[in-house]
């Protein structure tokens, strides 16, 4: 199948929006399920008190290090 490269959405064929009810909920559905198995980004439970806006940097620069190492692992897999 053939790349095809538009301008604008506009010179895209067909619909690509959906209208609010069951098949949009569905939708909305499998993308999260497709997320929540490819990515699975964990974070400790808890409620974290911290001193300054730069230790809660810290922590969650330290978090989201760690869920890019275990994404890493899984892609090499």
């Amino acid at each position: 199948m053939p790349v095809r490269k538009f301008h604008d959405i506009s010179e895209m064929e067909g619909n690509t929006w959906r209208e609010p009810g069951p098949e949009l909920h569905a939708a909305i559905r499998r993308v999260w399920e497709f997320a929540a198995k490819t990515v699975e980004l964990r974070f400790p439970p808890g409620v974290y008190r911290h001193r300054s806006i730069e230790e809660l940097d810290a922590q969650t620069e330290r978090w989201a290090q760690a869920n890019f190492d275990v994404f890493q692992a899984r892609k090499q897999r």
